[in-house]
């Protein structure tokens, strides 16, 4: 398995709202695309993968470091065992060569847009759902019935007023 090209395109949010912080309607995110040498029903596998609004496409990290490290890495050197998948924790290291332990934010958001790609190829690559992939791999196939999830709010839509929020 290879990957055969990495695409990485800005893309504006055009959305009127803001919070107390951000406004919105100004910011960027990356989408990602990893497109393997792999075939499904006719169609490369494709994964994909984008950063959460709130902050701008890291499309200058990706560009210059990160995206450029793992297309010269030797195919090889990113699969798994088997060499039928790619595998998301060798390919982590790829990116994060040469880099300086510790914080750096955008530097996360940028390598974060990445690796979600890598497992959506790796999930579509093995024809299983990635809450599946991930069950089986690290929880013996057990799957929470209810899962927790971050839902962002306190948005502000400047021409709508409170009652627009129900």
């Amino acid at each position: 398995m290879k990957i055969v090209d990495i695409r990485e395109t800005a893309v504006p949010i055009k959305c009127k709202i803001s919070n107390a912080y951000i406004d919105f309607s100004q910011m960027t995110v990356s989408v990602l695309a990893i497109i393997s040498d792999v075939w499904r029903e006719g169609k490369r596998v494709v994964g994909f993968g984008f950063n959460s609004n709130g902050r701008c496409a890291p499309s200058g990290l990706l560009r210059d470091r990160f995206i450029p490290r793992l297309k010269s890495a030797k195919p090889e050197s990113i699969v798994d065992s088997t060499g039928e998948n790619l595998d998301p924790f060798r390919i982590w290291q790829v990116p994060m060569k040469n880099e300086k332990p510790g914080g750096h934010g955008e530097r996360s958001v940028a390598v974060g847009v990445l690796d979600m790609a890598v497992w959506d190829v790796v999930a579509k690559v093995a024809g299983l759902p990635l809450f599946r992939l991930l069950a089986d791999r690290f929880r013996n196939g057990s799957v929470e019935p209810k899962v927790f999830v971050y839902a962002a709010g306190g948005y502000y839509y400047p021409d709508k007023n409170l009652s627009a929020a129900k």
